[in-house]
């Protein structure tokens, strides 16, 4: 009488547990769903242009969807991010542009990005700029100088870029 208690018991716990089971991998798919339409995609950049003006360089980086964290910031040379070979520009003076999150591919991993990759560049202060790195959210931009750049960064919107003005 006992063994076939047990074996009821078994039986019961196992079919409890399994319909447990059953019941939480729908509503943990569903939360992953909802939780991947929520979220707003990576923003793309698309293109990378400049202009001079009278009394600033302009540095203009097109972006699709919203406008991401960026920093800029000053370095003794430019490199190639992942590989670290040198980026081949002109100039004493460098600044490196990060947009994070950011991405310059589709999730396809075809390229979005139908600006220059590297550009040398004649202008009162900017010597030229490049695409130095797309990878794993990260996008990097080097600029070029022959002497020491004073600039200002910020956003623009409608549509959605980011600007480097580089006073001469």
């Amino acid at each position: 009488m006992h063994a076939r208690l047990r074996q009821f018991t078994a039986l019961a716990t196992g079919t409890l547990l399994a319909a447990c089971l059953s019941f939480a991998a729908p509503a943990s798919a569903s939360t992953t769903a909802v939780a991947a339409t929520t979220q707003a995609p990576t923003p793309l950049v698309v293109n990378a242009r400049w202009a001079g003006h009278p009394t600033y360089d302009r540095i203009v980086i097109d972006l699709r969807g919203y406008a991401p964290a960026v920093t800029v910031t000053p370095v003794p040379h430019l490199v190639y991010d992942g590989s670290g070979k040198p980026v081949p520009l002109p100039g004493k003076y460098f600044l490196e542009i990060r947009l994070h999150p950011a991405a310059a591919h589709d999730d396809a991993g075809q390229s979005v990005y139908h600006g220059p990759k590297l550009q040398k560049i004649d202008l009162g202060k900017l010597k030229g700029i490049a695409l130095t790195g797309d990878y794993e959210g990260y996008v990097t931009f080097g600029a070029a100088f022959d002497t020491l750049p004073y600039y200002r960064a910020f956003p623009l919107h409608s549509p959605e870029r980011f600007v480097v003005d580089i006073a001469r």
